[in-house]
């Protein structure tokens, strides 16, 4: 790294959050039975649960088997809603943001984070830096928010960016450059932290962010490119970026 650092933004999975290899059909029907009960329990229409689970889950999978080839993430929640709608039930719009939680909360409890997160986040703002989220998700913003909250880190971002918003999603380069134009810093100003090598990577190097490799199962046994680094833990990041603005600045000076 070669200049002044004044902004990071970060990816979601196996990097502010850490899932692992998780079992998904397991915590899909774990979100589907709560989601379920609520809906059973607000008195709606929702039949057999595992027609219930079963219908959605192919309807998301199918969703999911089209955003991979249109490169366009869905918003998981809306076509949730959609399903739910067609069957006659009815919602105020905080019990949907509720039902949506449900799908979520399974695994938002097998969620891990570094254990110094705060400390890590508190001393990166202490630097003056801008903190922004920018992440390839299918998950309603209301859910991982809240997640954020309960963990009580989300109101270090200010800028928070989820594919899902977008007709595009990383590694397109229009989200990179979206999300620099929004946290107010040029791209070489801004440090870039994820866990793929092609998500993250590679393309925050080709718009000219500095790059960061977390390590997660996403990325082991392989090495960063040139002009990237590695790091084991957030924890590494502040001193890290002080380095190189001391070094930067020291360098501007002689």
């Amino acid at each position: 790294m070669n200049n002044q650092i004044k902004a990071v933004l970060f990816d979601l999975g196996e990097t502010l959050l850490d899932f692992g290899k998780v079992k998904t059909t397991r915590l899909f029907r774990q979100g589907a039975r709560l989601s379920y009960d609520y809906l059973k329990s607000c008195g709606q229409p929702v039949g057999n649960f595992e027609y219930y689970c079963w219908s959605n889950l192919i309807a998301l999978r199918f969703r999911h088997f089209i955003s991979n080839i249109t490169k366009n993430d869905i918003n998981s929640t809306a076509l949730l809603r959609r399903i739910g709608t067609k069957k006659g039930i009815k919602l105020d719009a905080e019990q949907w943001r509720h039902f949506a939680w449900l799908w979520y909360e399974p695994l938002s409890k097998i969620a891990t984070t570094d254990q110094k997160i705060k400390e890590t986040l508190i001393s990166l703002k202490g630097l003056g830096l801008k903190l922004g989220i920018l992440s390839n998700t299918f998950v309603n913003a209301y859910s991982l928010e809240k997640h954020l909250k309960q963990l009580g880190i989300l109101d270090f971002f200010t800028v928070r960016m989820y594919s899902y918003q977008f007709d595009f999603r990383k590694p397109d380069l229009r989200i990179f450059k979206i999300a620099a134009e929004r946290i107010g810093e040029a791209v070489e100003n801004i440090l870039y932290v994820g866990d793929r090598i092609d998500m993250d990577i590679e393309p925050a190097l080709k718009v000219g962010m500095q790059p960061v490799l977390k390590a997660a199962y996403t990325n082991a046994g392989k090495t960063p490119p040139n002009g990237a680094w590695k790091i084991e833990h957030l924890s590494e990041l502040p001193v890290l970026i002080e380095k190189n603005n001391a070094g930067h600045e020291s360098t501007v000076h002689l």
